[in-house]
């Protein structure tokens, strides 16, 4: 899994729809509120980003699967919104190899078709080889060989059908490269939960991107600090602390190794009362 990549975006909802367009259906009230996408590339190994782009909300998250910026050898984990014939086509002459959920309704030929059945003669596992056949608006016609895992996911009690173009790899391991895009989802969910993009401090499309930068990289600095401390910290009390004495002139990775030490130091200085001044005539 060393050559894992997981792509995904999270759409950050802004207070007008001229600067970026936001997605979805226009309100009865004629206002429509704008948005941001924020795409991401992530590798398994690392969980921090390696690509970032943005658009409007209204951009299909297809753009970022560009076949030419992945290697032989690459996997990607990606969401159905991904979904692209004819991309997909490319990583598969380009040797990549791609996981992604099946979506409801996708017309395709099966050409072979394996049911594996527990004791109780339930379904436990099927896989299906599939072609599917798309014509393009230029006449061109795309034919595109993949492979269906279909599994029983006992946590949300149904069965869950993943698309690859692999075709050597166990289903089991088709099964666990998707189950690690959940990563991506949780550092969306961190820099959400840590960090103030509910509002912005400008209304230009440049002042909304540098603050999303700085975000960004405030999340990775806090992320490399939380890695190299001894001392286990959850990431948004580390934030809520690093926010709190963020001012003080303390050695951040000495005070949050041993805060209880370091805490009264701070304290003693925030309570000692300065110099009085004498005033001379």
């Amino acid at each position: 899994m060393e050559k894992l990549q997981i792509i995904d975006s999270t759409t950050i909802t802004l207070f007008s729809n001229i600067i970026f367009k936001g997605a979805g259906r226009n309100p009865k009230t004629g206002k429509k509120k704008g948005g941001i996408k924020v795409h991401k590339v992530i590798r398994a190994l690392e969980g921090v980003a390696s690509d970032i782009k943005f658009t409007s909300a209204a951009t299909h998250d297809s753009f970022m699967l560009a076949p030419e910026n992945f290697d032989r050898g690459d996997l990607l984990a990606i969401d159905r919104a991904y979904i692209d014939y004819g991309k997909f086509e490319e990583l598969t002459k380009r040797g990549v190899v791609y996981v992604t959920k099946m979506k409801s309704g996708l017309s395709h030929e099966v050409v072979s078709d394996l049911m594996f059945m527990d004791k109780t003669k339930g379904m436990t596992m099927r896989v299906q080889n599939v072609i599917f056949t798309k014509k393009e608006k230029n006449g061109e016609t795309i034919i595109h060989h993949a492979r269906i895992v279909t599994h029983a996911d006992e946590r949300k009690m149904k069965c869950v059908s993943l698309l690859t173009n692999d075709f050597d790899m166990s289903p089991e391991d088709i099964i666990a490269i998707y189950k690690q895009r959940w990563e991506i989802e949780l550092l969306f969910k961190q820099i959400k939960q840590n960090f103030p993009l509910h509002f912005f401090y400008g209304e230009s499309a440049n002042a909304i991107k540098i603050q999303i930068w700085v975000t960004l990289i405030a999340n990775l600095l806090l992320t490399i600090m939380q890695r190299s401390l001894n001392k286990r910290w959850s990431f948004s009390n580390l934030a809520t602390t690093v926010r709190i004495t963020l001012m003080y002139y303390v050695n951040f990775y000495s005070f949050f190794e041993n805060p209880e030490k370091d805490w009264k130091k701070v304290l003693l200085e925030v309570t000692e009362s300065p110099p009085q001044l004498q005033l001379k005539l």
